[in-house]
């Protein structure tokens, strides 16, 4: 949320980057925008899998189960 609400706040400066740098910047700013976007999508949708800690109480759980 952090970050679509800087990207609102900076979307009218982004048409005015003149030098190359300044558009590079933008650039890499709103790549990075939609890599967080696209984690926090892919997080929610469960289409990578859970960190290494939690994955290991899983197999633990099934072990003490059966």
């Amino acid at each position: 949320m952090l970050a679509g609400f800087l990207l609102y706040v900076a979307w009218p400066s982004i048409p005015y980057a003149s030098t190359v740098m300044e558009q590079i910047f933008w650039a890499a700013w709103v790549g990075f925008f939609l890599f967080v976007v696209g984690a926090n999508v892919a997080s929610l949708l469960q289409m990578i899998r859970p960190p290494i800690m939690e994955q290991q109480e899983e197999r633990q759980r099934q072990t003490y189960n059966h």
